[in-house]
């Protein structure tokens, strides 16, 4: 379903555009996330050469009261590089630069309150209203009544490999037009600056394509499964002989911490979440914790080979598909490597 005029226009006369040399310059697209915390906004400036490491990046600036970000009356925000990627939609030697927004006093403009993140495209398929909840054959699903979108999902893929991001792999999931990438492994707060390229990539790629993407955590409500961000985590000391032992301490930690880590994990504090873990859909319960081998309805899935090599990571499936990804960064290193304890309970039913 195309839901954008400019995929009308011609790619091809846009192309005769793109081919022309661009000399000695290079367009630096930086890149920051919105006041909303779950909004990308981004602009273009020219530089005289190719910025081979982040010191070679200006910093920049923005009117912040049109996003969300501060009052008119004090409205210029400083843009500060801290990630760049190859830009696949102008190609090298240009970039794609995230950049950390700070306000007019050098602060933060927001606080940063791991690896897995789903897509759905409204993409012409069946009609949800009147489809009986089937998760076989569309959850990796080959044929053009079963895989709706695949060309964005490839185009997209691509475009993550040419400009750097640690993508680990594409599937269909279990709703007709919903697909899933993978971004690491990373280590630290990395990952939030791939995740946030890969997410900025697709409303690209989905842009050309004339769709738009949605990463709502319950995106068609009823009898379907949402979409979560399915983090994995690991220490070198999980990693090690014996590192279920670790594992299974900080799933211990987690389960005392929980309320805590549903606030951290999508932007409304668990709002958004609460339409997504029902305890239906391979989903565990909001208000509950529970852990367990190969279970994906649990809170916490350790793989089945981990628990053969008692050695490896976990999986965090509480987080929901808009999350922020430094938020669950933050709040996983917190509980497990911190150590830190203690929570208050939240009433998601308000």
């Amino acid at each position: 379903m195309s839901t954008s005029a400019s995929s009308k226009l011609s790619k091809s006369i846009k192309q005769q555009y793109m081919d022309l040399p661009q000399g000695e310059k290079v367009q630096a697209m930086y890149i920051w996330i919105d006041g909303t915390g779950e909004g990308l906004r981004c602009k273009t400036r020219t530089l005289d050469r190719e910025p081979k490491t982040i010191e070679d990046l200006p910093e920049w600036n923005f009117d912040g009261s049109s996003t969300y970000q501060s009052e008119g009356s004090n409205s210029d925000m400083f843009l500060i590089p801290a990630a760049m990627f190859r830009d696949p939609f102008r190609r090298d030697p240009n970039k794609l630069v995230l950049c950390e927004v700070l306000k007019y006093n050098r602060k933060p403009a927001g606080e940063f309150h791991l690896t897995f993140s789903t897509m759905d495209i409204p993409l012409d398929g069946p009609p949800m209203a009147s489809q009986v909840h089937k998760v076989r054959p569309y959850y990796c699903g080959v044929g053009a009544d079963k895989a709706y979108g695949r060309d964005i999902a490839e185009a997209h893929y691509r475009a993550c490999l040419y400009a750097g991001v640690h993508v680990g792999g594409s599937n269909a999931e279990v709703m007709p037009a919903q697909w899933e990438f993978q971004v690491g492994p990373c280590e630290g707060i990395n990952m939030g600056d791939h995740l946030w390229i890969a997410r900025f990539i697709l409303h690209r790629v989905c842009e050309d394509f004339g769709v738009i993407v949605s990463f709502d955590p319950k995106p068609i409500s009823g009898n379907w499964n949402g979409a979560g961000c399915h983090t994995n985590f690991s220490t070198k000391m999980m990693r090690e002989e014996d590192g279920l032992k670790v594992i299974e301490d900080s799933i211990e930690r987690l389960g005392k911490r929980h309320m805590y880590h549903i606030r951290a994990y999508d932007p409304k504090g668990g709002l958004d979440n609460a339409r997504r873990l029902t305890g239906h859909h391979e989903t565990s319960n909001i208000s509950e914790f529970s852990a367990g081998v190969a279970n994906r309805g649990a809170s916490i899935r350790i793989p089945r080979l981990v628990g053969q090599e008692k050695k490896g990571y976990f999986e965090d499936r509480r987080p929901s598909a808009n999350c922020d990804p430094y938020a669950v960064t933050q709040a996983l290193v917190r509980t497990c490597l911190l150590k830190e304890d203690g929570d208050e309970p939240t009433d998601y039913s308000k």
